[in-house]
């Protein structure tokens, strides 16, 4: 009996301890989170064009305000507002009648000057009159040439001419308008081609050089890169911002870049190749290092691990890891918020809206 009594007991232990670990084990399932559902990316190696950037404004190669030298009426008007124009074109007419009638009055003085000199010359070789006769024709001829000069110069201020070639403004006087010496007349451009003035901390003046290639775009051009290369380099570093001035030459043959504009600079760098890269949204960021989810293969399934990594420079919707993976390591790029070590997860890209992250 004992031992019928022992063996019943330990068969109904044995059917009792199997239920109650199964209890245990329903009851853990049903407490126990279902895996998160997450988008991945690979580690992809990249060749970078690496480029420092910096903000910058357009400079004309030429341009300036077209003035008078000189008081005077504005006669006639030979441009119009918007117009190309060459260098040497007449653009303005002040009335330089008086000036005229006044140089027809030295001409015949010089002349009279020049007649008289000519007699004192053959006079003096015959000794019939002194040296100092002589002398003093010879500077009152002196002194109707340079008056003459004086007043050629004068009426020739009055013709205002296009010093360069280039685009002119708005026009900003009117005919028998009466101006002064300094009177704005219309603004001129030359526009091709146009420099790009910006600044980089003098921590990168190492890196870049006259002849260095840099691409700009414009608000007026959305999505539209404009090359050229640098032309110069300040001598000095501003002590007040602590960085380099640079101009850099731009090709504007179709005039759509204009003077004052804003552009974004890139400065290109030599290219790198070989680079680690992922989507952005990879990366989380905390003030003790940034990290990444990744993904492993366990014997239940797909399941997480966080790795601290080094990151560097951003492209594109892409980071740069410096250190912390290897090429081809799978990351959790979307919905890991609420991940923590050795969580079960399933791979669901199409939850990773952006195309830009989940690009080879």
């Amino acid at each position: 009996m004992f031992l019928v009594l022992l063996v019943l007991g330990l068969v109904f232990g044995s059917m009792f301890g199997w239920k109650s670990w199964q209890g245990q084990q329903a009851a853990l399932l049903a407490t126990m989170p279902p895996p998160a559902t997450v988008a991945a990316a690979e580690v992809q190696v990249e060749s970078w064009q690496p480029h420092l950037q910096a903000v910058g404004s357009l400079v004309a190669n030429q341009g300036i305000l077209v003035t008078t030298e000189v008081a005077g009426k504005v006669s006639e008007i030979r441009f119009e507002s918007g117009q190309q124009v060459e260098v040497g074109t007449l653009l303005l007419q002040l009335d330089d009648s008086i000036d005229r009638a006044e140089l027809e009055g030295i001409v015949a003085e010089r002349r009279l000057a020049e007649m008289q000199f000519k007699r004192r010359e053959e006079l003096v070789e015959k000794k019939t009159i002194s040296r100092s006769d002589y002398d003093e024709a010879r500077l009152r001829l002196d002194n109707a040439a340079a008056q003459l000069a004086t007043k050629q110069a004068q009426i020739a201020k009055k013709r205002i001419t296009a010093p360069f070639s280039g685009l002119l403004g708005i026009r900003q006087v009117d005919l028998g308008e009466y101006l002064q010496p300094g009177a704005a007349i219309v603004p001129l451009q030359q526009l091709d081609p146009l420099f790009v003035d910006y600044a980089l901390p003098e921590r990168h003046l190492d890196q870049v050089s006259v002849g260095q290639a840099v691409e700009i775009e414009v608000q007026a051009f959305p999505g539209e890169v404009f090359t050229g290369r640098i032309s110069a380099l300040n001598p000095g570093i501003d002590p007040g911002t602590r960085s380099l001035r640079i101009r850099a030459t731009l090709e504007n043959p179709q005039s759509r870049l204009r003077p004052g504009m804003f552009a974004q600079v890139r400065t290109v760098l030599p290219q790198r190749s070989g680079v680690l890269t992922l989507p952005r949204t990879a990366i989380t960021y905390n003030p003790y290092g940034d990290s990444v989810f990744v993904i492993l293969e366990g014997e239940t399934g797909a399941m997480v691990q966080r790795r601290q990594v080094e990151t560097g420079g951003v492209r594109d919707g892409r980071v740069e890891i410096v250190a912390g993976l290897e090429a081809g390591a799978r990351v959790v790029i979307a919905g890991q918020v609420k991940l923590r070590n050795d969580q079960s997860v399933v791979v669901d890209n199409t939850i990773a809206l952006d195309p830009q992250i989940t690009r080879p």
